[in-house]
Formats: C-alpha cells, sequence, structure tokens
C-alpha cells in the first residue's frame, strides 16, 4: 500500500484512467462487432453509415493513450477495405 500522498494520487489516478479506457475500448469493440456483422449479412448501405461511426471512435481512442495510433489506423483501414469490397 502507498505511504506517501503523492503515491495516493498516483493510484487514484491511474483507476480513473483505467476505467475511462476500459469503457471506451468496450464501446469501439461493440462498434466494431455490428460493423463486421452488417459487412457479413452483405448490408452495404448500413455499413457504410456505421463506417464513420467506427473510424471516429477509433481516432479519439487513439488520440488519448488507450489505443496506439498505428493500431487504430490498421484496423480502420481493413475495415474500410472490408466495407468498400461490398
Amino acid at each position: 500500500m502507498a505511504n506517501h500522498k503523492s503515491a495516493k494520487k498516483r493510484i487514484r489516478q491511474n483507476e480513473t484512467r483505467r476505467m475511462s479506457n476500459k469503457w471506451k475500448t468496450s464501446r469501439v469493440r461493440t462498434e466494431i462487432k455490428k460493423l463486421r456483422g452488417l459487412i457479413s449479412n452483405g448490408a452495404k448501405e448500413e455499413a457504410q453509415k456505421q463506417f464513420p461511426v467506427v473510424q471516429k471512435l477509433l481516432a479519439k481512442l487513439a488520440k488519448t493513450s488507450a489505443m496506439d495510433k498505428a493500431a487504430a489506423s490498421r484496423k480502420t483501414s481493413r475495415l474500410a477495405t472490408q466495407v468498400s469490397k461490398l
């Protein structure tokens, strides 16, 4: 257990950031699953509407430290390729 005031504050900050990153990452995963479901069903119109939502969430997640910028870019690119093939 932390003994110093600054160490206790650091623990509180880390927990807050962890929870924030957790729900943001979970939301992105959910939206990606929705998009992949639309792609597998061949729903072109809905997939094209869903893709910008996913793209925006990935960009926001990469802007913070929750996800690496290259990982977000790679996921966006692969999803864009899948949507364009419909």
